[in-house]
């Protein structure tokens, strides 16, 4: 399928940010030594036999720095949201008292950061890997609409420069994200 090169950068773009956000969420649920509902957001808890996010079912508040409260809006819940939190790669053990959920976020061990340091790694090799891939699919829509005379040559070297000035641009974002979410790691 032909297409413009405005049309191929477009939609590239949007792919890109995409894969810039899917990356911003996962380093959301990373955990560092201060408590945020971020942590627990996306955990996935059995309710009514499909897999829910959290914090479509509670509500979440960090009363004190080191504290999570999670308060389901359905109380039925509540022994599911602790099976769920205890099951998830979090690595945090939740308390319950019949209707609330604490979970005490206790300062990281030196091994714990290193851990948490390289899954951010991977989480940002993968967002590069997405983005590499998004710049190969645009980069043969560019060439198709070149071989069927809908954009020229010129055009089409004009349209792969912007296409890899893209990707570096969303590289770089992914690059200093990274490095950000390290430093906060190591840091705290």
């Amino acid at each position: 399928m032909s297409m413009e090169p405005d049309e191929i950068l477009l939609d590239a773009e949007e792919r890109m940010q995409k894969a810039v956000d899917v990356f911003k969420d996962a380093l959301q649920g990373l955990r560092t030594g201060r408590a945020t509902p971020g942590l627990v957001d996306n955990v996935r808890v059995n309710y009514h036999g499909s897999p829910t996010p959290l914090k479509q079912l509670a509500n979440i508040s960090c009363p004190e720095p080191q504290q999570i409260l999670i308060r389901p809006f359905d109380q039925s819940i509540v022994t599911e949201v602790v099976k769920a939190i205890q099951t998830s790669d979090a690595g945090m053990a939740p308390n319950s008292d019949g209707r609330l959920i604490r979970i005490n976020v206790p300062a990281l061990s030196t091994e714990r950061r290193r851990e948490l340091t390289q899954r951010v790694g991977k989480a940002a090799e993968d967002a590069r890997v997405s983005i590499r891939n998004i710049r190969r699919d645009a980069n043969k829509h560019v060439d198709v609409s070149e071989k069927s005379k809908v954009i020229s040559e010129d055009q089409q070297k004009t349209a792969k420069d912007d296409i890899q000035e893209l990707t570096k641009n969303f590289e770089t974002q992914i690059n200093d994200q990274a490095k950000h979410k390290e430093k906060e790691v190591m840091d705290e």
